[in-house]
């Protein structure tokens, strides 16, 4: 039986949760090595709730300091290809200040697992996560483009530093297995606790979306596969329909089962939550379904002209480049293009949709 915490809190008050969750889920925290990874997509702002909000980070660290860890390090790997670089992105979010001293490049230095070779013969994992004794992940509560939500399973995407991510992106080709991939990604190092920041969600076409949702809640969870379920039903998904969740209770990872995970607090389904355009139907498993899967080539990003400053963010970072500027403004070959979303992810106006 997995068990998941739901608790109200506000930025102001959240060492209230956290203190909850950590009586609930016991760490042996006393003289290990401790990582506490965040979820930083990119640089932002704060106030933009596209990364872990500061006040939880910093929350988080000020429990795991009074616990007496040998060590303790923040840190994450942004976007797709560290886009910014790391300090940017922990500087301009406010969150390095959250750290309190214990930020660290985690993408400075990796080291190489095995892994799916349906994808890739390995990986570059950031050594501090693998040396870790206990990983305490800290995700988002937001929506995504790609996997539909993104949460604890797709917050650990973020221990493969540089240009792997879009690497992956590409050779899983279709949304169906780019979800595998992220359950391989997530099974290399799977963290010890997860706290959620469920305070101001996202909704829509997420993980960078500007449509917010106050929702006043902090989760928490020791099974990223319970947390990711308790997820899904609030936001109003069946947990069963995405295909990342199958994966990872066939894996052995957890159960999405609502009888295997009580509730510590209260699960309320959020009226009328916003999903991205798919709406999770790339993922479900129907004839239906399935010959969505084959003419989701009709999607196709796009950039707005009114937001778009010619930047090429996109362009830069499309790992089959299949975008390119035309008249200042970004256009997609649609014979290369992958639908991997990748340029929406990392588009600093928020300037790029699916059409």
């Amino acid at each position: 039986m997995h068990r998941v915490m739901i608790h109200s809190g506000t930025y102001d008050d959240c060492r209230i949760a956290v203190n909850r969750a950590f009586e609930l889920f016991p760490q042996e925290i006393v003289q290990k090595k401790v990582v506490i990874k965040p979820n930083v997509l990119r640089t932002s702002e704060a106030s933009e709730h596209i990364v872990t909000n500061p006040a939880l980070l910093k929350a988080v660290v000020e429990k795991v300091e009074e616990m007496s860890p040998a060590e303790i390090v923040v840190g994450d790997n942004p976007g797709l290809f560290n886009y910014g670089d790391n300090e940017n992105c922990f500087e301009k979010t406010g969150l390095m200040e959250a750290a309190k001293g214990y930020y660290r490049n985690i993408g400075d230095k990796s080291q190489h697992l095995s892994f799916n070779g349906d994808f890739i013969p390995e990986v570059g994992v950031s050594k501090d996560i693998m040396e870790a004794d206990i990983v305490i992940s800290l995700p988002k509560f937001k929506t995504h483009g790609l996997t539909v939500m993104t949460g604890a399973i797709k917050n650990s995407y973020g221990i493969l530093p540089g240009a792997q991510k879009a690497r992956l992106h590409q050779l899983a080709g279709s949304p169906e297995r780019f979800h595998e991939v992220v359950v391989e990604v997530f099974r290399l190092k799977i963290p010890d606790l997860f706290i959620m920041d469920a305070i101001v969600g996202m909704e829509g076409n997420g993980p960078a979306s500007p449509d917010l949702r106050d929702i006043g809640l902090i989760l928490a969870a020791d099974n990223g596969v319970a947390m990711d379920s308790v997820v899904a039903q609030m936001m109003g998904i069946e947990p069963a329909g995405l295909r990342f969740l199958q994966k990872a209770q066939e894996m052995g990872l957890g159960s999405f089962n609502a009888d295997d995970i009580e509730i510590d607090g209260e699960l309320l389904i959020l009226p009328d939550f916003k999903l991205p355009p798919l709406r999770g139907e790339a993922i479900a498993s129907n004839p239906q379904v399935q010959e969505l899967m084959q003419t989701k080539s009709e999607l196709r990003p796009q950039a707005d002209s009114e937001l778009c400053t010619a930047c090429g963010a996109c362009v830069d970072h499309c790992p089959v480049t299949a975008l390119s500027m035309n008249e200042d403004i970004p256009e997609v070959d649609p014979e290369l293009c992958i639908t991997c979303f990748c340029c929406q992810e990392i588009c600093p106006e928020k300037a790029m949709t699916l059409m």
